[in-house]
């Protein structure tokens, strides 16, 4: 399917004098106007699926994959809202990007999109972005986030997920321009041939790839209409346990880490790199805190210490041992509950 024309995108809404006829009669003032969609409190989000390699077709669009908190922007009348993947209301923790949604210039909106912050290269750093916001269950607010607007949902009193992804970007692109430098900007479309924007991704050291259908609507849920291409895999994983070092920042020589399988919890191994000095000295309170005797998994680590099973970790790993082990695992950062943070299931 091709691109709309970017140009004009309010008329599409009825908004332009030039499309509306001349009326044959003045209104009767006691007729109603027609209805307009009412806005969603909650929109759960469409989630992409995870594939070995890209589609193909001219029905696929590309996006850079980001790395940070998945959020929608509400903006109403009354005010506005940023609330995260799990439902919860993240405000006062974005102030600059709220002002900018502020800034916008429309009535009513959804924006979806992803919180991140951006390191030297203009790459997506999720332990920045954690750092900014004070470590996980702290309350900072975050000056360095900035919300990358990738889908529109919800525009001027219309419900927009019925209609195809091409038309909401149409629509989203006159709101958030391509090129934008501010606290919200554009996912930008990449015109490319999938495996090649995979491999220039990848050479780049970014996370991955985002494939959409063109001719979709948004749907909630991973359905397929979204599928993510990643250079290095990346999952949570519940932190079970820890091996000490007398070397290692912290203390912390090794996280024990399980997944979820069926109603347990499973040993897949451990971490020992990614860590900075800021975040091995807030992970290492936070595990002392939850020490306990009975380990969560059966694993069989001598000396390690044991732990409730109440911290999620994003860990990067390149592939699965045939015993069911992580392999080059690396340390990115703890995930939230407000980010519907849960552990991966085999």
């Amino acid at each position: 399917m091709t691109k709309p024309p970017r140009k004009p995108s309010k008329p599409l809404l009825g908004e332009a004098d030039a499309l509306r006829s001349r009326p044959r009669r003045r209104r009767d003032p006691a007729q109603p106007n027609l209805p307009l969609d009412p806005m969603p409190a909650r929109i759960a989000p469409c989630l992409a699926m995870l594939k070995p390699r890209p589609p193909k077709g001219p029905q696929w669009a590309f996006e850079v994959k980001w790395d940070g908190y998945r959020l929608a922007i509400h903006v109403e009348p009354s005010g506005l809202k940023i609330i995260t993947r799990g439902g919860h209301d993240w405000t006062d923790r974005f102030p600059a990007i709220a002002a900018a949604a502020a800034e916008l210039g429309v009535a009513t909106a959804i924006l979806d999109g992803e919180a991140v912050v951006l390191d030297e290269h203009g790459r997506s750093d999720f332990g920045m972005l954690q750092q900014s916001l004070g470590g996980r269950g702290g309350r900072k607010r975050s000056s360095n986030a900035i919300f990358l607007a990738f889908d529109l949902l919800y525009f001027d009193g219309h419900d927009l997920r019925t209609t195809e992804l091409s038309m909401r970007r149409h629509l989203l692109e006159d709101l958030v321009p391509a090129g934008g430098q501010g606290d919200i900007r554009l996912s930008e479309e990449i015109e490319a041939d999938g495996d090649q924007l995979l491999a220039s991704a990848c050479e780049h050291d970014l996370e991955g790839i985002i494939a959409k259908r063109r001719d979709a609507p948004y749907r909630s849920g991973r359905l397929g209409d979204w599928v993510k291409i990643k250079c290095v895999q990346s999952d949570s994983f519940v932190i079970i346990g820890y091996e000490r070092s007398t070397a290692a920042r912290a203390g912390i020589g090794r996280l024990l880490l399980a997944a979820r399988k069926g109603k347990k919890l499973v040993y897949v191994g451990g971490v020992g790199t990614g860590f900075n000095e800021r975040n091995a000295y807030e992970l290492r309170a936070k595990l002392d805190s939850l020490v306990t005797s009975a380990p969560a998994a059966a694993v069989d680590r001598k000396g390690a210490v044991f732990v409730r099973p109440e911290l999620v970790a994003e860990i990067e790993y390149r592939a699965w041992t045939e015993d069911g082990k992580l392999r080059h695992a690396s340390y990115k950062g703890l995930r939230e509950g407000q980010d519907n943070a849960i552990a991966l299931r085999i």
